[in-house]
């Protein structure tokens, strides 16, 4: 392989060629048996080698066209196996995994792409009953961060509200061909019975969360103001309601607190009218 194919920095190419890390992972991820599996960044065919031998089937998904004979050659012996070649981001995934109820995803993201990546899959309505993915450290801690922590945002509260997140694994860079200038983390994410909150308007729920983190270090209420057009006395008012301070500042407050701020707008009209 060494000789056939050259890593390419645009694409984030680093990879695992250790075959107990993989089994490790597939270990962590917690599938097996009858679990389907969309592999999202095949690479050279390693995990997807591992996974398939754990699993029902797996469609493992690869940009890299230069990869696709190489991985071909990997898998062949693998039935169970569906080998899929294109960007992720563009990819009709709903279509691609159409023929099962669920699924589960596993995926070693290529840095550059982790927040647009995880922001669409968190976001998307597919019946995904797992999310266990290798990034970057420091990405894995936004993603399992909780209210007040540094890296508390977005990413953590769309991955908190609709599951159990846990930085499973910390994975050396020198475990990666090319190694890369930081280290990794796995994390693995398991699908909530229900979500971690429960909200009048889903919709609206993550309109606050987002206004909370609007203007980072700025108080709640400044940023509900800015966020929904109201005088400050609207958004103290809206606050006091929940007993939430007014001066508390947005990245402070718990997925229960943005919680109870959406569901005091009664009904979509009074959300439409705050904004």
């Amino acid at each position: 392989m060494k000789r056939e194919f050259h890593h390419k920095h645009s694409l984030g190419q680093n990879f695992i060629t250790d075959d107990s890390l993989f089994a490790r992972l597939v270990d962590l991820a917690g599938v097996g048996g009858n679990d389907c599996v969309l592999e999202i960044g095949a690479g050279a065919g390693g995990l997807t080698k591992a996974l398939a031998e754990r699993c029902r089937e797996v469609i493992a998904v690869e940009v890299d066209g230069a990869l696709i004979p190489i991985l071909k050659v990997a898998l062949e012996k693998y039935s169970n196996v569906r080998l899929v070649h294109g960007d992720v981001m563009r990819l009709n995934l709903g279509e691609i995994t159409s023929i099962w109820p669920r699924f589960h995803i596993v995926a070693n993201i290529p840095y550059y792409l982790t927040t647009d990546l995880m922001t669409m899959l968190l976001k998307s309505s597919l019946p995904i009953d797992s999310i266990s993915v290798m990034v970057q450290k420091e990405a894995a801690q936004r993603i399992a961060a909780g209210p007040g922590e540094e890296g508390w945002g977005m990413l953590a509260v769309r991955a908190r509200y609709a599951y159990d997140v846990r930085i499973a694994l910390d994975v050396p860079a020198a475990a990666f061909t090319p190694p890369p200038k930081v280290d990794s983390a796995f994390v693995v994410m398991c699908r909530r019975k229900a979500p971690a909150v429960q909200t009048a308007d889903e919709a609206f729920f993550f309109r606050v969360a987002a206004a909370a983190f609007a203007m980072r270090r700025k108080t709640m209420e400044n940023n509900l103001m800015a966020s929904f057009h109201l005088s400050r006395e609207e958004a103290r008012e809206w606050m006091e309601s929940c007993g939430i301070p007014p001066n508390v500042r947005g990245e402070m407050l718990s997925l229960a607190q943005f919680a109870a701020l959406s569901n005091a707008a009664k009904d979509k009209a009074a959300c439409q009218s705050m904004g």
